[in-house]
Protein backbone atom coordinates (compact mmCIF):
# COMPACT_ATOMS: atom_id res chain seq x y z
CA UNK A 1 0.00 0.00 0.00
CA UNK A 2 3.02 2.16 0.59
CA UNK A 3 3.80 2.06 -3.30
CA UNK A 4 0.16 3.12 -3.89
CA UNK A 5 -0.26 6.23 -2.15
CA UNK A 6 3.61 7.04 -2.88
CA UNK A 7 2.30 6.93 -6.82
CA UNK A 8 -0.82 8.77 -5.58
CA UNK A 9 1.33 11.34 -4.28
CA UNK A 10 3.66 11.91 -7.09
CA UNK A 11 0.30 12.06 -9.44
CA UNK A 12 -1.16 14.93 -7.66
CA UNK A 13 2.00 16.51 -7.12
CA UNK A 14 2.56 16.33 -10.69
CA UNK A 15 -1.36 17.47 -11.73
CA UNK A 16 -1.42 20.52 -9.28
CA UNK A 17 2.11 21.54 -9.62
CA UNK A 18 3.47 21.22 -12.64
CA UNK A 19 0.66 20.61 -15.31
CA UNK A 20 -0.93 24.31 -14.70
CA UNK A 21 -2.00 26.78 -16.99
CA UNK A 22 0.29 28.93 -16.49
CA UNK A 23 2.97 26.27 -17.00
CA UNK A 24 1.00 24.58 -20.12
CA UNK A 25 1.09 27.90 -21.81
CA UNK A 26 4.63 28.64 -21.00
CA UNK A 27 5.66 25.57 -22.47
CA UNK A 28 3.50 25.56 -25.93
CA UNK A 29 5.22 29.80 -26.05
CA UNK A 30 8.62 28.26 -25.98
CA UNK A 31 7.75 26.07 -28.71
CA UNK A 32 6.17 28.12 -31.27
CA UNK A 33 9.57 30.56 -29.78
CA UNK A 34 12.04 27.84 -30.35
CA UNK A 35 10.17 26.75 -34.06
CA UNK A 36 10.30 30.32 -35.18
CA UNK A 37 13.81 30.89 -34.43
CA UNK A 38 15.08 27.58 -36.28
CA UNK A 39 12.79 28.42 -39.22
CA UNK A 40 14.65 31.66 -39.04
CA UNK A 41 18.06 29.97 -38.95
CA UNK A 42 17.16 27.77 -41.74
CA UNK A 43 15.82 30.61 -44.25
CA UNK A 44 18.94 32.74 -43.77
CA UNK A 45 21.34 29.79 -44.12
CA UNK A 46 19.48 29.07 -47.30
CA UNK A 47 19.55 32.71 -48.49
CA UNK A 48 23.32 32.91 -47.58
CA UNK A 49 23.53 29.60 -50.09
CA UNK A 50 21.67 31.27 -52.68
CA UNK A 51 23.19 34.84 -52.60
CA UNK A 52 26.82 32.70 -52.69
CA UNK A 53 25.39 30.98 -56.11
CA UNK A 54 24.12 34.68 -57.52
CA UNK A 55 27.90 35.90 -56.89
CA UNK A 56 29.63 33.17 -58.76
CA UNK A 57 26.82 33.41 -61.60
CA UNK A 58 27.86 37.36 -61.54
CA UNK A 59 31.69 36.55 -61.62
CA UNK A 60 31.36 33.80 -64.37
CA UNK A 61 29.05 36.35 -66.26
CA UNK A 62 31.89 39.20 -65.75
CA UNK A 63 34.72 36.69 -66.74
CA UNK A 64 33.25 36.39 -70.10
CA UNK A 65 32.26 39.21 -70.93
CA UNK A 66 35.60 40.01 -70.45
CA UNK A 67 36.60 37.01 -72.85
CA UNK A 68 34.14 38.10 -75.14
CA UNK A 69 35.74 41.36 -75.05
CA UNK A 70 39.18 40.38 -75.26
CA UNK A 71 38.27 38.36 -78.57
CA UNK A 72 36.79 41.14 -80.37
CA UNK A 73 39.79 43.35 -79.80
CA UNK A 74 41.85 40.56 -81.07
CA UNK A 75 39.35 40.04 -84.05
CA UNK A 76 39.60 43.99 -84.73
CA UNK A 77 43.52 43.44 -84.85
CA UNK A 78 43.91 40.61 -87.21
CA UNK A 79 41.73 42.74 -89.71
CA UNK A 80 44.58 45.57 -89.68
CA UNK A 81 46.99 46.25 -92.43
CA UNK A 82 49.47 46.30 -89.60
CA UNK A 83 49.17 42.51 -88.51
CA UNK A 84 48.51 41.41 -92.17
CA UNK A 85 52.39 42.67 -93.14
CA UNK A 86 53.80 41.76 -89.69
CA UNK A 87 52.15 37.77 -90.46
CA UNK A 88 53.69 38.22 -94.15
CA UNK A 89 56.97 39.16 -93.12
CA UNK A 90 57.04 36.16 -90.52
CA UNK A 91 55.76 33.88 -92.37
CA UNK A 92 56.17 34.19 -95.93
CA UNK A 93 60.07 36.04 -95.71
CA UNK A 94 58.54 39.14 -97.10
CA UNK A 95 60.64 42.36 -97.04
CA UNK A 96 60.35 46.02 -98.37
CA UNK A 97 62.51 46.85 -101.22
CA UNK A 98 65.68 47.54 -100.47
CA UNK A 99 65.77 46.13 -97.11
CA UNK A 100 68.29 43.22 -96.59
CA UNK A 101 67.54 39.69 -94.17
CA UNK A 102 69.60 38.19 -91.51
CA UNK A 103 69.15 34.86 -90.55
CA UNK A 104 70.75 34.10 -87.14
CA UNK A 105 70.70 30.48 -85.79
CA UNK A 106 68.88 30.12 -82.85
CA UNK A 107 70.43 29.91 -78.97
CA UNK A 108 69.72 25.38 -79.13
CA UNK A 109 71.85 25.53 -82.56
CA UNK A 110 75.07 27.25 -81.10
CA UNK A 111 76.94 24.03 -79.32
CA UNK A 112 79.92 24.47 -77.37
CA UNK A 113 82.58 22.28 -76.65
CA UNK A 114 82.87 20.76 -73.27
CA UNK A 115 86.27 21.46 -72.43
CA UNK A 116 85.85 25.41 -73.16
CA UNK A 117 84.01 25.60 -70.40
CA UNK A 118 84.50 22.84 -67.59
CA UNK A 119 88.61 23.99 -66.05
CA UNK A 120 91.38 21.78 -66.78
CA UNK A 121 92.21 19.28 -64.13
CA UNK A 122 95.82 19.99 -63.51
CA UNK A 123 94.89 24.13 -62.51
CA UNK A 124 92.27 22.53 -59.75
CA UNK A 125 93.69 21.47 -56.66
CA UNK A 126 92.01 18.14 -54.29
CA UNK A 127 90.28 19.54 -51.92
CA UNK A 128 91.88 17.72 -48.70
CA UNK A 129 89.57 15.76 -46.21
CA UNK A 130 89.04 17.14 -42.85
CA UNK A 131 91.71 14.74 -40.56
CA UNK A 132 94.38 15.88 -43.19
CA UNK A 133 93.87 19.69 -43.01
CA UNK A 134 93.59 19.32 -38.76
CA UNK A 135 97.05 17.02 -38.84
CA UNK A 136 99.01 19.69 -41.34
CA UNK A 137 97.42 22.45 -39.00
CA UNK A 138 98.92 21.04 -36.12
CA UNK A 139 102.45 20.03 -37.00
CA UNK A 140 102.72 23.07 -39.00
CA UNK A 141 102.52 21.70 -42.66
CA UNK A 142 100.56 25.29 -43.34
CA UNK A 143 102.97 27.31 -42.38
CA UNK A 144 105.89 25.73 -44.72
CA UNK A 145 103.51 26.36 -47.62
CA UNK A 146 102.56 29.99 -46.47
CA UNK A 147 106.16 31.22 -46.24
CA UNK A 148 106.87 30.51 -49.80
Amino acid sequence: MNLKTNIRKIKYRLKHDWLTINNVVTLVALLIAFNWVWSSISTMQRNYELQKRVDDKKRQLTVLQLETATLEYERNYYKTNEYQELAAREKLGLAWPGEHMLITPTSTDTTTNESEIAPSTSTVERKKSNFVQWINFLFGANQNSLQK
